[in-house]
């Protein structure tokens, strides 16, 4: 299947690593991915995600995050909204360039970033959405910044990042949307409990 990597602008200037894969026939529809946190466009459920719907003819853009795999910033500066602001520069991006982004796919933090982003993206027809360091957090209030190991990896978290999530109402936002959601979630996830797939579709109708 072909597959395309480039770059786009995003929130505060920086350039964003990006990746389109093409279904080998006409173009149905345009997707835009959102990876989880701390992970990227080339992690292995995204590459999957984007294969299986390439083959039925659903073009997928996925991208890097600022200060994460490819693209520019410092990740420790980046905050929820900054990520919701990447997502709806890719949307124009992808709008101006390929055509309207009709699907918007998220997994894990990136689902309640697709989620909060998807009012800004009116062209989106349906939403799919698939407590990282939550013994850190006290550390991370008192000190303002605090280094935390995820997937293996050190990342800087800064109070800010809980401060800016915190301020974010995800579930009014779905009550809002009005498009067709589609929640799942993993009977072995030990990270994010079931309760939170059953606040959106609670939310959601």
């Amino acid at each position: 299947m072909p597959h395309e990597r480039f770059q786009f602008t995003g929130e505060g200037g920086h350039a964003l690593a990006a990746a389109l894969d093409l279904p080998d026939g006409p173009v149905r529809a345009y997707a835009l991915f959102a990876h989880c946190f701390t992970c990227g466009k080339d992690v292995l459920a995204a590459k999957r995600i984007a294969t299986a719907l390439a083959a039925k003819g659903i073009a997928v853009l996925r991208f890097d995050f600022t200060g994460l795999g490819s693209s520019e910033g410092d990740f420790a500066n980046s905050t929820f909204t900054s990520n919701v602001a990447d997502l709806v520069h890719a949307a124009d991006h992808l709008r101006e360039t390929r055509g309207v982004p009709a699907i918007l796919i998220g997994h894990s933090l990136g689902g309640a970033a697709i989620l909060a982003a998807a009012e800004k993206i009116p062209d989106a027809k349906a939403v799919h959405v698939t407590h990282l360091f939550k013994d850190r957090i006290d550390d991370i209030r008192k000190h303002g910044e605090v280094e935390v190991q995820l997937a293996g990896r050190p990342f800087r978290i800064k109070r800010e990042l809980l401060d800016d999530v915190a301020e974010h109402s995800l579930m009014s936002r779905v009550a809002r949307l009005h498009k067709a959601l589609l929640i799942m979630h993993s009977p072995t996830d030990d990270t994010v409990g079931i309760d939170n797939a059953t606040n959106i579709f609670v939310a959601a109708k």
